[in-house]
This record gives C-alpha cells, structure tokens and sequence, in this order.
C-alpha cells in the first residue's frame, strides 16, 4: 500500500503541510518513501508512526520531546531504557493534568447542580 500526501493527510486528519513539517523537523520514525516521480509515498508504518506523535503532541509533549524520541527510535535497539524514560515522564506531566482537568470538572459540575437547583426551585 503507497498513500499520496493528500490520502495520508485525509487518513490521519493532518494537513499536508504538517507531514511535511513532521518529515523536515526529524519527527518522523524514518524518512517517508518517494515514488519514482519524486512523491511521497506513506505507509501503514508511516501512519501508525504519525497516529503516535500526533497523540504525544495532543497530550502536550513538547516537538524537542518528540525529536528526541524519533532520534532514538532510529538509532535502533540499545536506547530502550532512555524511551522507556522519556515516555514515562510524559505520562507522568498527562496523568497530573488529568487530574487537574478532573478538578476543574467537579467544579463546573457543582455548579451545574446549584443551577439545576435553582431552574426546579422556580418551575
């Protein structure tokens, strides 16, 4: 299977101009294949890859977080042990903002009941 820029940016829910910016700043696993006319051509491993750092980016990992992870996932085995760091510390930052988010949900939650409370008081 060989995606376009335009099919893999469709799959992915990324514009064309983020793959490109993914595959020029060293964010991607490998460089992306060209076709015979010079194209890019995506794969599945492509997608999984971009499926991936598009989810560390939305959790708020930092671009030099993710460059470094790519640097380190090309260098092949022997890093496992720096990955298996880096991604903890990540899940670390996401689970406190979790709970942060949490927070501020029973917040506005409790101020739903008072207005709930309030519409029933007056029907």
């Amino acid at each position: 299977m060989s995606l376009t820029i335009a099919e893999a940016a469709e799959r992915t829910g990324l514009t064309a101009h983020t793959l490109r910016y993914y595959e020029r700043d060293g964010l991607m696993r490998t460089a992306v294949r060209r076709s015979a006319a010079g194209h890019r051509a995506y794969d599945e491993a492509d997608l999984t890859w971009i499926s991936l750092i598009s989810k560390l980016r939305a959790t708020g990992m930092p671009i030099r977080d993710v460059k470094l992870y790519a640097a380190l996932v090309r260098a092949g085995t022997g890093n496992e042990a720096e990955r298996l760091a880096l991604l903890e510390a990540h899940r670390q930052r996401v689970l406190q903002q979790l709970d942060e988010v949490r927070s501020h949900l029973g917040a506005i939650e409790h101020k739903i009941q008072i207005y709930h409370g309030a519409v029933l008081d007056r029907a």
